[in-house]
């Protein structure tokens, strides 16, 4: 049966998914046969370079086990948390006229919330580095 000539009943028919599905397994089957084929016939040559980390072509100086400041994960998760807000006033700039003077106070209870987090941090001492 041509395409052109299926009704519109005839689209979401799970037969239709069919070539999909085929064409799914065949590439995770793929994938696989290449990986196990290239475990099983490729060279093992365990040298003491080979097994030694990677470290983005730096040498390696000292334990990776040592203990860290938690400055660092403290200042990167303070990031995530104010570049993620970032991306909640997306939808209000697409939608700001439709939502009128509704979104735009909870836009603004939004930023407060944040603002007050902010300075809640500064006044804690949570960015400084010195100590």
């Amino acid at each position: 049966m041509h395409f052109s000539l299926l009704q519109a009943t005839d689209v979401n028919n799970a037969a239709n998914y069919l070539p999909i599905a085929i064409q799914l397994l065949f590439a995770i089957g793929l994938v696989a046969t290449i990986i196990i084929l290239s475990d099983r016939l490729g060279p093992k040559r365990k040298t003491a370079d080979k097994l030694q980390n990677f470290e983005s072509g730096i040498e390696i100086k000292g334990n990776a086990r040592q203990p860290m400041a938690i400055k660092y994960f403290l200042v990167a998760i303070l990031f995530v948390l104010f570049d993620v807000e970032v991306i909640f006033f997306y939808p209000y700039a697409v939608n700001f006229r439709e939502l009128g003077w509704g979104g735009f106070t909870a836009v603004v209870v939004f930023v407060a919330l944040f603002i007050t987090g902010l300075i809640y941090i500064f006044k804690k001492g949570a960015l400084k580095w010195e100590e």
